[in-house]
């Protein structure tokens, strides 16, 4: 389902017609919820930072949202193996590395802010001894279907996606409580099916795990 035929779904259904804007905003915050809930695969990204040398904080991308990961080669540049930083907090990293002049490899870091309204920053510690490489694993979310048209949620999952902008639409008309409950109703059953995926099956491997089975009565 694209975001035209999405439109015209839910504007049918409700008996509604919605301007292009009101229309953008509800799509938005239902994708919000959606993305919000559940882990995907899509949601997963993948960047490859510089480190300088002599410079404690890196700034991460402007699509960064949590963090899964961030290694760092253990030869500059980029050679080596990959040694993961473990997570601190700022007051760890601050007792332990007062002094941002102590350099070498990092071992930690610390999410520490922003440095632009958009630009989130950590800090590392140690200091980089030497301008090395990072690999950051991160969770972000897709670029809209009201921008994008075709998205994977909208081709894989348009039940949860329309369920979803079903309740953000009712609660915008004003509807009765118990129609905007119906639809609340809708998407929690739709949404399972997404979750089983997300938080199931892409997080399963078969030989390790075996493979789903529901109990026999």
């Amino acid at each position: 389902m694209n975001y035209a035929a999405l439109k015209v779904a839910v504007e049918d259904s409700t008996e509604n017609t919605f301007s292009a804007t009101d229309f953008a905003t509800l799509t938005k915050l239902a994708e919000q919820k959606i993305y919000q809930s559940v882990q995907l695969p899509i949601l997963r990204k993948d960047a490859t930072l510089a480190l300088s040398s002599g410079v404690q904080t890196l700034s991460l991308p402007t699509d960064f949202l949590a963090m899964y990961s961030l290694a760092v080669y253990s030869t500059s540049p980029g050679g080596g193996d990959r040694e993961f930083l473990l997570n601190k907090d700022v007051n760890f990293m601050r007792e332990s590395y007062p002094n941002p002049a102590t350099t070498g490899t990092p071992r930690y870091y610390a999410l520490d802010g922003i440095s632009t309204p958009l630009v989130q920053k950590i800090i590392l510690g140690p200091t980089p001894g030497a301008n090395f490489s990072a690999e950051l694993n991160y969770f972000y979310q897709p670029e809209s279907i009201v921008t994008a048209s075709n998205t994977w949620l909208g081709d894989n999952f348009d039940s949860v996606l329309f369920n979803a902008v079903m309740v953000e639409a009712a609660r915008f008309m004003k509807a009765e409580a118990d129609i905007i409950a119906m639809y609340q109703n809708q998407f929690n059953e739709s949404f399972l099916l997404l979750k089983n995926l997300g938080d199931g099956k892409n997080r399963m491997d078969t030989y390790r795990s075996g493979q789903v089975r529901n109990p026999v009565k």
